[in-house]
């Protein structure tokens, strides 16, 4: 019989210092076995060019280490804004993004799916999306990495909140191969999701993959939620200490979509949580009791 892929469980990692010299360094202080980065502000549309130096060792020490890795756009990249500006800036963020996840080896490029502002634009929206985010994806190197939607939290006329809106969004993208999924639980959470009670979390995966078909999930951000379903707020916390608690996670890694997909979290990172929630994570992907996972 086949044996189920391993799931690399990892964080987003903290680059101050240089990708390597920060990224590594993070990357190892919490077991990280797989890790998402900023390439660039993540609240701004300032870019950086990056230290060749700094990228280089970056990618062999992840290499070394077997370790996948992952960019993360700044969140201010919207493609279905209705402001012209912001949709030339995030076209342009993307682009860029990617290319440098090409050079740095990177298995998906996450970006947010963004809004439509005004709910009476959702439809103009969607047809902006196919318009200008299309040609990037045609440019793509058929080795690089995928374009991971990430759906969002569900406010503001949400082009993506809950995973059933993945159909029409990926549909407006021709169901392109350069592009995957992110699944975040706190989005899906907030959006509506209920992942907390049992069976809840299995669900919203097999609707996931109904709506995109098999293959697209590329990405897991793994968080716990400091709000309640469907507040469409997008507040983070430590895995089991928010409302949607550990059981669904345990749900979650036990998913054959989730089979040999790299799953990060978004939590706290301070006083070592980042290498509680990976011990925690790892300790339910491999059937141990939750209580015994503790801190590395």
């Amino acid at each position: 019989m086949t044996r189920p892929l391993r799931t690399p469980i990892g964080a987003h990692v903290q680059v101050a210092g240089g990708l390597a010299s920060g990224g590594l360094r993070h990357t190892d202080d919490v077991g990280a076995q797989a890790v998402q980065v900023f390439v660039g502000n993540p609240r701004g549309w300032r870019r950086s060019p990056g230290d060749p130096a700094q990228d280089a060792a970056f990618v062999e020490g992840l290499a070394e280490r077997g370790i996948p890795s992952f960019v993360h756009t700044p969140f201010l990249v919207n493609v279905g804004s209705p402001t012209a500006a912001t949709v030339d800036r995030s076209i342009e963020t993307i682009a860029a993004d990617l290319a440098r996840g090409v050079a740095l080896g990177v298995r998906g490029v996450v970006v947010h799916a963004g809004s439509a502002v005004d709910e009476d634009r959702y439809e103009a929206a969607l047809r902006q999306l196919r318009e200008r985010l299309l040609p990037v994806l045609d440019a793509l190197p058929d080795d690089g990495p995928r374009l991971l939607i990430e759906p969002t939290a569900g406010g503001g006329r949400s082009l993506a909140g809950t995973v059933e809106d993945l159909g029409p969004y990926l549909a407006a993208l021709d169901m392109h191969p350069g592009v995957g999924v992110c699944l975040d639980t706190c989005h899906a959470w907030a959006a509506g999701h209920d992942l907390a009670t049992p069976g809840g979390t299995t669900a919203t995966l097999d609707a996931l993959e109904a709506a995109v078909g098999p293959g697209r999930l590329g990405l897991v951000h793994a968080n716990d939620s400091l709000d309640e379903r469907g507040s469409r707020r997008d507040r983070h916390t430590t895995i089991g200490a928010g409302s949607i608690g550990v059981g669904a996670f345990a749900e979650l890694l036990a998913h054959p979509s989730v089979a040999g997909v790299p799953v990060v979290v978004e939590t706290p990172s301070a006083d070592r949580g980042h290498a509680r929630d990976i011990a925690l994570l790892c300790a339910l992907r491999d059937g141990d009791p939750a209580e015994d996972a503790s801190a590395a």
